[in-house]
Formats: C-alpha cells, sequence, structure tokens
C-alpha cells in the first residue's frame, strides 16, 4: 500500500470558490464603508461653514448672504460642491456624473435672508447616478437628504 499525500482536485476546487464568495461579499461592504467615509468630509465642512456663519452673525448681528462674503475655503481638493444660500463655491468641484449632481431646484428658489442660511454639499461619492445631498442651517441641523452611500 501506498500513502499519498495531498489534496483532491475537488478539495481545492470547493476551496477556491468559498474564497471567491467570501471575496466577493467583502468587497461590496468594503465599498460602502469607503463611501460612508469620504461623507465626512461634507459634515466637516458643513459644519465649518455653520460656525463661520455664526462667527459672522454674532460680529454683524446677520448671516451673510453668499460665499463672497463669507469667508471659507475648504482645504485640499474636494468630493462635494458647496452652496452658502443658493451661490456655489467656486473652490469646490463642478460635479457632473451620468445623473448630474447640482443643487436642486427646491432649494435653489428657498429665499435668502439676513436670519436663516443653508448651507449644502452635493457630491458622487461612489461614481454612479446617484449624488450624496447633505444640507445645514443656522438651527445645526445636519440632514443626509440622498444617501449615495447607500444607494
Amino acid at each position: 500500500m501506498r500513502s499519498s499525500t495531498g489534496f483532491t482536485l475537488i478539495e481545492l476546487m470547493i476551496t477556491v470558490a468559498i474564497i471567491g464568495i467570501l471575496a466577493v461579499l467583502a468587497s461590496a461592504s468594503f465599498i460602502t464603508f469607503q463611501a460612508k467615509s469620504k461623507q465626512s468630509e461634507a459634515k466637516t465642512n458643513l459644519g465649518a461653514i455653520g460656525n463661520v456663519a455664526e462667527a459672522y452673525k454674532a460680529e454683524k448681528d446677520t448671516y451673510v448672504t453668499d460665499f463672497v462674503g463669507l469667508g471659507w475655503a475648504p482645504t485640499g481638493s474636494t468630493r462635494y460642491g458647496y452652496y452658502y444660500n443658493n451661490s456655489l463655491f467656486s473652490g469646490t468641484p463642478s460635479i457632473t456624473p451620468s445623473g448630474g449632481c447640482t443643487i436642486p431646484a427646491t432649494d435653489a428658489a428657498a429665499s435668502v435672508t439676513s436670519t436663516t442660511f443653508t448651507s449644502i454639499a452635493v457630491g458622487d461619492i461612489d461614481r454612479d447616478a446617484t449624488c450624496d445631498r447633505w444640507t445645514y442651517n443656522q438651527d445645526r441641523d445636519l440632514q443626509n437628504s440622498v444617501n449615495d452611500a447607500t444607494t
């Protein structure tokens, strides 16, 4: 009798199939996790815009009406386009995926007042037709109305 050691071809094929299935499951989770981590840029920058707007109001007793008077600028390159009271910050990217990332018409039609502000971040964080959209206002209400990380 001979003693043979090693794996059969069937055992190797089953192992490779299991590893393949696990890799597919892990990569889908990784892509979602990566998209969620990219959202921290929008949250951080909208908070900074809100802090600058509040500081301006504390000094002048009114909110500034556009980015020109706000004095805020992001550091480094951004994934999002930033709006403050319907004006796009010129230093942020013009994002146009297949679906188009622009400020919604309902927000563009909103009135600009000296007692309120709305800042918006719109961006395509996972290169599909859906755009991630965050809003932040004078009440420090941060909302993610369109979540590109889960669509």
